[in-house]
């Protein structure tokens, strides 16, 4: 007996073409991307305003002063006017601060008086810095010689010692200070030094006697008030006049 053993039959698969590696693209894997690290928030700590030291204690700030020195002349030469920057300023302090109050006063002094336009406005306004330099300044001062015709004080000395003038006297010679090299006509004195007194108003014959007399007190200065005949009169300066003029609070113009 012969034994056959089948042998289990395979089917032959053809082998696989071989891949074109050159026609794939290659799949790189994604990477996750990178999230920033969460940064904290920067926090200002509450920092109490700081107070101003020029204050003393138990007091506070309500407000400023800020001084403009310029004049109407510059002020015409830029094209404006004083009640015109004025008002700019206002407007500004109301667009900034709208519950802010605003108060304005213009400096006036006497004309041709000289000086830094500022430094008018300071001592005008009665500025308590402004006040103390001019004390001080006077108080340095060595004596004086000459004429010194002081109007913010109303007073004139000669050569150091005070001349006895009266009120209207004064006045007078103030009047003409304030219009040097001027002629003045003896109808403007009268206007402008007795239009609001009670007494019984001068003649022109009045003024002269007035003049006579001012003259008699300013002794070997009385050249310093000269006769212009047939007009009036005039202030004339020399060397050895001095005129310190008015530094008292003005009125608010605007």
């Amino acid at each position: 007996m012969s034994l056959t053993i089948a042998q289990p039959r395979t089917t032959l698969r053809p082998a696989p073409e071989p891949l074109d590696l050159g026609a794939v693209t290659p799949i790189r894997p994604r990477r996750a991307p990178v999230q920033p690290a969460p940064t904290a928030i920067p926090t200002s700590p509450v920092v109490a305003p700081q107070r101003n030291r020029a204050l003393p204690e138990g007091t506070e700030a309500r407000g400023f002063a800020l001084y403009v020195g310029i004049d109407e002349e510059k002020a015409a030469a830029a094209g404006t006017t004083l009640a015109a920057v004025v008002e700019q300023l206002k407007a500004l302090t109301a667009q900034l601060v709208p519950t802010a109050e605003t108060y304005a006063a213009v400096a006036v002094a006497a004309e041709h008086s000289g000086g830094r336009d500022v430094d008018v406005v300071r001592l005008a306004l009665q500025d308590r810095s402004a006040v103390a330099a001019r004390k001080q300044a006077e108080k340095s001062e060595p004596e004086e010689t000459g004429v010194v015709i002081d109007i913010s004080r109303k007073r004139v000395t000669l050569d150091g010692e005070a001349a006895p003038l009266t009120y209207k006297e004064f006045e007078l010679l103030q009047f003409l200070v304030l219009r040097e090299g001027q002629t003045v006509e003896r109808s403007a004195i009268i206007d402008g030094l007795w239009s609001d007194d009670e007494d019984e108003t001068p003649n022109e014959r009045t003024i002269d006697v007035h003049v006579r007399r001012l003259r008699a007190k300013l002794g070997a200065f009385e050249e310093i008030v000269r006769t212009v005949r047939g007009v009036g009169y005039r202030f004339d300066r020399h060397a050895d006049v001095a005129v310190r003029y008015a530094s008292t609070p003005s009125p608010d113009l605007f």
